[in-house]
């Protein structure tokens, strides 16, 4: 059926009835309330979402953890670069608790010493599992290079040196300061109406502090086409690559991105990154390129793995192919099998109820009626060759790619 916004005062509310189970969920986005507004406080968003975790003061962990799983209600938390968010789902006839525990949650959070520091000895095991992964330190330090002093820089997470220092103070700030109504979008879907879904949305409203909105900067990826390689034990070369991409997160022409970036290398078998490395030469098992477009930051970008000795070789074929790619763009052949995979593969991705409120969110998100996204993907069905290679033409940026190897000696 249609999603329309409605709203509760200000706050916008996303509603998807679906009566197939008595299941009803939410998700609560907090806009501008990640990782990217913390300041000196790196990680901040991170622990929050750990210490919520940790339930009521009043209750504690294992009470209040206890009391969600006699409900089967379901309650947790998730710290992103732009965004905060909070998931609350159950059976219909629970949901009316679970909102009753996520208010007591927001109005009286584990703010102990005991909780800080169960969540730091586990953000300790973190950080030290993900420096042995090298996908993670390799994006990490592509990041670094591309959008050097911002706050995109760092991961989401933050970094162990920097959670450190964080206090209860300053997570009990976060929750003031950017928990708030202000920032809030809301997302229902499930077995219930608008009208449920509105009474609701205004207990969890009234639950939450009183602030301001967020105000996002942007943030533009590095052009300087700097390449930096660190050293651990691997067997294989872990290359990441990126590059400014210049086109705004709500661009009209952003079903032609789409497309290049699918014939490219998001499409993995078959599209032309993979041909060249993979299928021509065997040197990886999969490389693949795409597009990055948020309200904060604009990027192309993509990844391989390789032999130590062929990661070289590897390089020069990527910025070979994308050189190629941007002077003498897609063939007819490419653009058929895009369009047929892109467009032939929709209903897929619009055929559950969180997929089709996530759509709906990512329309509200760039300033859009709902249905924009899909009516962009249907431009692919009359996009025509000179089209899409004029566009890709228009995009010599992306020629000017930055990589961040982790190799071995």
């Amino acid at each position: 059926m249609a999603m329309n916004i409605e709203y509760i005062k200000d706050t916008p509310l996303l509603c998807e009835p679906d009566r197939k189970l008595p299941i009803v969920s939410l998700q609560i986005v907090f806009l501008g309330s990640g990782s990217i507004g913390e300041g000196k406080n790196a990680g901040v968003a991170y622990l929050t979402s750990a210490l919520l975790d940790q339930g009521t003061k009043k209750l504690g962990s294992v009470a209040f953890a206890r009391a969600l799983e006699e409900k089967a209600i379901s309650l947790n938390f998730q710290a992103r670069k732009e965004s905060f968010s909070i998931h609350l789902s159950s059976l219909k006839e629970q949901f009316g608790e679970g909102v009753d525990q996520l208010t007591a949650l927001i109005k009286d959070p584990n703010l102990s010493a005991d909780a800080l520091k169960k969540i730091k000895i586990a953000a300790q095991g973190e950080f030290g599992a993900l420096e042995n992964d090298f996908d993670y330190v390799a994006e990490r330090g592509l990041n670094e290079i591309l959008f050097e002093n911002s706050p995109l820089m760092r991961p989401a997470m933050g970094d162990w040196q920097s959670v450190q220092k964080i206090g209860l103070k300053d997570i009990e700030n976060h929750i003031k300061t950017a928990l708030v109504k202000e920032r809030v979008v809301l997302l229902f879907g499930g077995d219930l109406s608008a009208e449920e879904a509105k009474r609701w949305g205004e207990k969890i409203l009234n639950a939450l502090p009183s602030g301001k909105k967020a105000e996002l900067g942007f943030y533009a990826a590095s052009d300087k086409a700097k390449t930096v390689s660190v050293k651990r034990e691997t067997k294989q070369a872990y290359i990441y690559f990126g590059a400014p991409f210049n086109l705004r997160f709500d661009d009209d022409e952003g079903y032609k991105a789409t497309a290049a970036s699918f014939i490219l290398g998001a499409s993995g078998f078959g599209s032309r990154l993979m041909e060249e490395i993979r299928v021509k030469r065997g040197l990886a098992y999969g490389a693949y390129a795409f597009t990055s477009l948020s309200l904060t930051n604009a990027r192309f970008g993509g990844h391989l793995q390789t032999k130590l000795e062929s990661q070289e070789e590897a390089i020069a074929i990527v910025k070979e192919a994308i050189a190629d790619f941007v002077k003498n763009g897609a063939t007819q052949k490419e653009l058929d099998e895009a369009r047929q995979f892109i467009l032939g593969s929709e209903p897929l991705r619009n055929e559950t109820m969180n997929q089709r409120l996530n759509r709906a969110y990512g329309d509200f998100y760039r300033g859009k009626p709902i249905g924009w996204q899909q009516e962009q993907l249907k431009k692919i069905e009359t996009l025509k060759l000179a089209e899409l290679n004029a566009f890709i033409a228009a995009h010599p940026e992306i020629l000017r790619l930055s990589f961040f190897i982790v190799t071995n000696e």
